[in-house]
């Protein structure tokens, strides 16, 4: 493996219709999404936050380079993709296995605990319910008349 080539981890994240696909590696914490920096891409708080939860719950970002290609749904939706993707993608990166517990890495075991119990890796399966025929919307119908 020459220094031009990084091992890259990947992981892919999904929330109402927002699909992301995250590739970590090592560097210097640089979050690049779409081709844009993080502060640039989203502008609320609360999504820049959903972004860097799952890399400040596992102290790695200041670590770790974040490339990102996130399409479909809005702001919010497109966070919670990627916050899904970061997760996975540690997961793959340090080799977690969430279901059983490594005989001597106990730290290891400790931060797969965390991701888990985070709720990071749970898909939000919440979406909008599709309009129905002859309705108004997905539940509110027309007015009845009785004559």
């Amino acid at each position: 493996m020459t220094a031009a080539t990084k091992k890259a981890h990947v992981g892919t994240g999904r929330r109402k219709t927002s699909v992301a696909r995250v590739r970590l590696s090592e560097g210097s914490g640089k979050i690049i999404i779409n081709g844009r920096d993080l502060d640039n891409y989203f502008t609320e708080v609360k999504d820049r936050n959903a972004v860097l939860g799952p890399l400040n719950l596992c102290e790695m970002k200041s670590k770790i380079d974040v490339n990102i290609k996130v399409h479909g749904g809005g702001s919010t939706g497109q966070s919670g993709a990627i916050c899904q993707g970061i997760a996975r993608a540690i997961k793959i990166m340090y080799g977690l296995d969430t279901t059983t517990a490594p005989v001597d890495g106990e730290p290891v075991n400790a931060l797969a605990k965390q991701i888990r119990d985070s709720g990071y890796l749970t898909r939000d399966g919440r979406m909008k319910e599709r309009k129905k025929y002859g309705r108004k919307g997905a539940r509110k119908s027309f007015q009845f008349s009785k004559r």
